[in-house]
């Protein structure tokens, strides 16, 4: 990846920087990439672990205890999935260069929020907010 020859390996998006510069675009990207290829990595893990477990089990309770285990590793799964599609439509927003901009409001999302979750889509503050209405709703 001739990209990623460009960036040091310790470098750190900071506020000083156009906000949402090449540098920071390319920086994100590859943390949203390495994420993704990290929990590909572990679902192909799970999936050959459940395939090792999958022998028939002689103990009932042996196998009710892997049934348990698949369903976990299972709502694990469909868990990564949805991240994965997250991931996908951070690196979509990327190209289109609305990547760390609140989908609400259109102001920069803090690098140190983006940082943390970059695949965030709302400024803390909107999602403070987002999250009062939801409480509320469900509250009633």
């Amino acid at each position: 990846m001739s990209m990623s020859a460009s960036i040091d390996s310790d470098y750190k998006p900071s506020e000083t920087e156009e906000f949402m510069s090449e540098r920071q675009r390319d920086y994100f990207r590859r943390k949203l990439l390495g994420w993704k290829e990290e929990i590909l990595r572990e679902s192909r893990e799970t999936l050959t672990a459940l395939q090792t477990e999958s022998e028939n089990h002689p103990d009932l309770a042996d196998r009710a205890a892997s049934e348990t285990d698949r369903a976990i590793e299972l709502r694990a799964r469909d868990r990564q999935r949805k991240l994965i599609a997250k991931i996908d439509s951070a690196l979509q927003r990327i190209e289109e260069g609305v990547y760390g901009f609140c989908e609400e409001t259109g102001e920069p999302i803090s690098l140190k929020r983006l940082d943390a979750r970059p695949i965030a889509t709302l400024s803390l503050e909107a999602q403070e907010r987002h999250e009062r209405r939801e409480r509320v709703y469900r509250d009633d």
